[in-house]
Parts: C-alpha cells; sequence; structure tokens
C-alpha cells in the first residue's frame, strides 16, 4: 500500500505561520531591547569617566593657574627676604606686616620654602652656583642660599640657588 500524504489544512498552515512570526518577531522585540540598553549602559559609562576626567582636569587646570600666579609673586618674596636679613625690615613697620601677610598667604596656597644652609646639595632641587672645597664635609652640602626654592604640592616653581660645600680631596 502507498502511503497517503496528510492532508494539508490551510487555515492551520497559516496559523502555524503567524505563530513562527509572532516568535520571531518577539524574539527580535527582545534582542533589539537588550541591544538598546547595552548601548545606554556603555553611554552612560562614558558619562561617568568623562566627568571625572573633567573634575581632575579642572583641578589640575586650577593648581596651574595657582602655581602661575605665586610665581609672579616670588620676586618680591626674595627681596622681602633680603631686606630681613640687613635688619631694613624691622618688627612692628608696615613693611614688615606687608611681608608677613604675603607669606601667610603664599602658606595658605600650598607654597613651601625650601633650600636651607647645610642641608644635603640634591642637584633636582638645588642649583649650584658656586662649589667650594671643604675639608669638614663628607658629601656635597648648602654653604650659602642666594636664593630659596620654592613648589606647591609636588610642583617645583623654582630650584633653590645655592652655595655648595664639596669634600676636598
Amino acid at each position: 500500500m502507498a502511503e497517503q500524504e496528510p492532508e494539508l489544512n490551510p487555515e492551520a498552515v497559516e496559523s502555524e505561520a503567524t505563530e513562527v512570526a509572532e516568535e520571531a518577531t518577539d524574539t527580535s522585540a527582545i534582542d533589539r531591547e537588550l541591544e538598546i540598553f547595552q548601548d545606554l549602559q556603555r553611554l552612560q559609562a562614558d558619562f561617568v569617566n568623562y566627568k571625572s576626567r573633567v573634575d581632575r582636569d579642572r583641578g589640575v587646570e586650577r593648581q596651574m593657574a595657582v602655581a602661575d600666579t605665586v610665581k609672579a609673586f616670588l620676586p618680591a618674596l626674595d627681596d622681602l627676604t633680603r631686606a630681613e636679613q640687613h635688619g631694613d625690615l624691622q618688627e612692628g613697620t608696615p613693611m614688615a606686616a606687608i611681608a608677613q601677610k604675603l607669606r601667610s598667604a603664599g602658606e595658605k596656597l600650598g607654597l613651601v620654602a625650601f633650600g636651607e644652609k647645610g642641608e644635603k646639595f640634591d642637584p633636582e632641587l638645588h642649583d649650584a652656583l658656586i662649589q667650594t672645597p671643604n675639608p669638614e664635609v663628607t658629601e656635597p652640602t648648602i654653604g650659602d642660599v642666594v636664593e630659596k626654592g620654592y613648589r606647591i604640592g609636588e610642583r617645583m616653581l623654582r630650584p633653590a640657588k645655592v652655595a655648595v660645600f664639596v669634600p676636598s680631596e
């Protein structure tokens, strides 16, 4: 006997095709929603990174502006220090008050002076203007400070200009 082909019911075929099409549509819609959600997550991460980068850059730019401004006042601070060393800046005078206010303002902005007589010489922090052999030292040592060095935070504004005692041979 020959096998009989099952009868095709056009309505059943059409309803099955509609179900398959709906499932495909549902699956593609879910995939599309997932793709959109992932795009939104990437955009949010990009925005968070951008915001933190802008905040960090803003802080760096502020620090650079403060450093540049303070750097312009360093010659005045040098003059006040020299006047004080020579006895020209008497306690209680208006100039002494101005000197104190300038130094206080610098400290508030994070200005730190370095380069003291007797310190070990560091070529990264100090400019040696003169070297003098000295039998009393075993390593290069600052013998005199011509101009103090200054920094704000980790940023050096100016190296200290010093005279150095070096070991005599």
